[in-house]
């Protein structure tokens, strides 16, 4: 019995206590930290192990590496904080109404991970990145007619959604990367 609970606080004092006071941070991540007495620090930290206070301060590890970003159909919404949505349905400027899928590249900037943190939140995917995706989208399709998207005016339609997205996203603290359309299908009416 009494090796039984020298094992249970042998366990809590390595797993809640000792760990507590560290942060490792994989490659390709950053850390924040929340401090219940300063909350979110402005300070980033990268690939490593870092001290931290415990039980006074909590860290949140954000994935700094490129990230894709599918619009496909065999996409599932059932997690809304996934990385990716449904075809965008839109209407192109000669009334063609199309299912657009692709793939934009996405990274966060390591630099305003704590800004997005602290005024967003961990579901900017969600609140930022999917509304306004879908938004620019059918804003850019309804200007150009359903032809272009099958001509070498392809490329203008993609450099023109990466441009307009680079000017939403990259105040937001999230760089567009690229924007590689797959397949712009006309729907059927009806």
């Amino acid at each position: 019995m009494a090796d039984a609970i020298d094992k249970l606080m042998y366990t809590f004092v390595v797993e809640d206590v000792l760990k507590g006071f560290f942060i490792n941070v994989p490659p390709g991540y950053v850390a924040c930290v929340y401090d219940l007495g300063r909350g979110v620090l402005k300070k980033v930290l990268t690939p490593g192990l870092h001290f931290k206070i415990p039980f006074w301060q909590r860290a949140k590890l954000f994935n700094t590496q490129t990230l894709e970003y599918t619009i496909s159909k065999k996409f599932s919404l059932d997690h809304p904080s996934a990385m990716g949505d449904q075809p965008i349905h839109a209407v192109t400027a000669d009334e063609t109404e199309v299912g657009i899928e692709g793939t934009i590249l996405l990274r966060l900037d390591q630099q305003q991970i704590p800004t997005i943190w602290q005024s967003v939140g961990e579901d900017f995917v969600e609140k930022i990145i999917r509304p306004t995706i879908q938004s620019r989208f059918r804003m850019i399709a309804s200007k150009y007619e359903f032809s272009d998207f099958a001509s070498a005016r392809r490329d203008a339609v993609e450099l023109d959604i990466r441009d307009e997205l680079v000017r939403i996203f990259l105040p937001r603290g999230i760089i567009v990367e690229n924007v590689l359309l797959s397949e712009i299908a006309e729907e059927r009416k009806g």
